[in-house]
């Protein structure tokens, strides 16, 4: 099998890179994403593009910065004509198809501009971020005075619930992600101190075994070739659990937290904003962490529990033979760490992320149970996936870089100097803390393997890190007279960066080169001043040619 005809593109929501056994966490044992880790390669420095889901997912999906596709938060439509993963599938001769989150916004305004009808095919394909859909959850269903978070949100699995005999008008709120108290009041997921309780709703009926159910209902239905992106809801909040996975972990599982008093004593204006959010006040308390990271710990173990289900089944029915997969998460959780919680900042604990590769093909046995410490980005899957279905990367489009030299052995890198991460929080309320306008409501977070700098606009000083001799990034060096250098150094690869042609996706590398003379054999012909100074061949439709001469006063040839 020179190549797998199948990709499972496994992602999780919200999944801390170091909560992962194979990662090193000491007390959450992962043997099943362990056990893909020992098939395949397993990633230690992978980076996203943004540190919140959409536009995250964005440009994973079409393989771009967000400078480049402009979804810079969630809620921001991707533009009608922005390829994704799916597009350049599809151009290979794969499909791609969708089993639970995207987190995309359609661009309604720009399909209705071009007249595509949301229930036409491509239309549907444009409006679900270039996949077929199988089933789209996005996992929220969240409802206040002004109505639903998202009134398409978790609508099959809430008929899933009914129809089991979860009598609520939203089950996804008051069975999969509350408790119950001995009167039968609701305990909602949405109070961090109901963390601890366990879901009221039966494990096998609650969102990650269902979506698995529904990944495998996926794989058993289609032939190949084809790209299954079976992207998962949890361990995202709400923080809830069912059992056995509530009673699992308690306080004395959690972590020691990654924070300094020096550090929010001494923190820059924009991210000590960041930190005296309310989110952030709230995980700076103990008894909140204690809370919510035992259940949060409980809903990546039930997660690994369903990649097990999984892979075992993919064994049974010879899908693990010719399927690559790929498991990895959008963005980290700061649970408390450097006086935050979310993952809004650009500290690794929420920009690196968890990637493992696994290519069942025989070219990538010399890899096997093999980690790689290369900056590697999201956008870089995309690019992986297409030369894995065969196709030739469009790679005036598509900014990353394959990780199939990698996975076969043939190279040690991406041939990266630096990482890019981008933040948009115009839309934030901290963006009226700070007083800086929606044009300078950005950051922009450049890492090699050793410095970290992250620019904020609005005429901020820079932040920078040590991420050799301060890999928890608490001593922040932005201010420091003697790492100026290090500084001038870090925003020459961000300018870089920045001068990169990224706009120009009407024509490949190869065209332009071609267009180069393509001209010449058209009759356009410059700087010239005798016709014997050009090749014959080039002007012989100008040479030998007889006309009858014009005749001014009867303006008659």
């Amino acid at each position: 099998m020179a190549r797998p005809p199948n990709i499972l593109f496994i992602m999780f929501d919200q999944l801390r890179w170091d909560y992962l056994s194979c990662y090193g966490h000491p007390h959450l044992h992962t043997p099943n994403i362990d056990r893909l880790a020992a098939r395949g390669v397993r990633f230690t420095r992978a980076y996203i593009q943004s540190p919140i889901c959409g536009s995250s997912r964005m440009s994973t999906y079409t393989g771009r910065y967000v400078h480049s596709h402009g979804a810079s938060w969630n809620g921001i439509p991707l533009k009608v004509g922005e390829r994704t993963m799916g597009d350049h599938l599809r151009d290979a001769g794969m499909d791609c198809w969708l089993v639970g989150k995207t987190h995309m916004r359609a661009d309604a305004e720009g399909m209705a501009r071009l007249g595509l009808e949301p229930d036409s095919l491509i239309g549907a394909r444009v409006a679900e971020c270039g996949f077929d859909v199988f089933e789209r959850d996005d996992g929220m269903r969240p409802e206040g005075p002004d109505g639903f978070y998202d009134p398409e949100g978790a609508q099959q699995y809430n008929a899933y619930l009914s129809a089991k005999g979860y009598d609520s008008d939203n089950p996804w709120h008051d069975f999969a992600n509350s408790g119950l108290d001995a009167q039968g009041n609701v305990l909602s997921g949405w109070f961090l101190k109901n963390a601890a309780e366990p879901a009221n709703i039966a494990e096998e009926d609650s969102e990650t075994p269902y979506l698995t159910t529904r990944g495998m209902d996926f794989m058993k239905s289609h032939k190949g070739p084809w790209c299954c992106h079976l992207s998962y809801i949890k361990p995202h909040w709400p923080y809830i659990v069912p059992e056995p996975y509530a009673s699992m972990y308690g306080p004395k599982h959690v972590q020691p937290v990654v924070r300094s008093q020096a550090e929010r004593q001494d923190a820059h204006p924009v991210l000590a904003a960041f930190m005296n959010t309310k989110v952030g006040q709230a995980f700076s308390r103990d008894d909140v962490r204690d809370a919510v990271i035992p259940a949060y710990m409980g809903l990546i173990k039930q997660a690994d529990d369903q990649i097990g289900r999984l892979l075992d089944w993919m064994e049974q029915t010879g899908r693990l033979q010719d399927t690559m997969i790929v498991l990895t998460s959008d963005h980290g959780d700061f649970l408390g760490d450097h006086w935050m919680g979310e993952k809004t900042f650009f500290h690794d604990a929420s920009t690196k992320v968890p990637l493992i590769i696994c290519d069942p093909s025989p070219r990538a046995d010399a890899t096997r149970g093999t980690t790689c410490d290369a900056l590697v980005e999201s956008i870089d899957l995309a690019p992986t996936f297409v030369e894995t279905a065969g196709g030739q990367v469009a790679d005036h489009i598509l900014e990353g870089r394959s990780l199939l030299p990698i996975l076969h052995g043939q190279a040690a890198s991406t041939g990266r100097d630096f990482v890019i991460c981008e933040y948009d929080y115009s839309a934030s309320p901290i963006a009226e803390t700070l007083g800086v306008s929606v044009r300078d409501a950005v950051m922009f977070m450049v890492a090699t393997t050793r410095w970290k700098l992250i620019h904020c606009e609005g005429g901020f000083r820079p932040l920078l890190f040590d991420l050799e001799n301060d890999p928890d990034e608490l001593k922040d060096l932005g201010a420091s007279a003697e790492h100026a250098d290090v500084i001038a150094e870090m925003y020459d690869h961000l300018f870089a960066w920045t001068r990169r042609q990224s706009q120009r996706t009407t024509r490949s590398e190869q065209q332009l080169i071609d267009m180069r003379t393509r001209s010449r054999g058209k009759g356009v012909i410059l700087g010239v001043y005798d016709e014997n100074d050009a090749p014959l061949d080039l002007t012989v439709k100008y040479r030998g040619r007889k006309a009858r001469r014009f005749d001014d006063q009867t303006g008659k040839a």
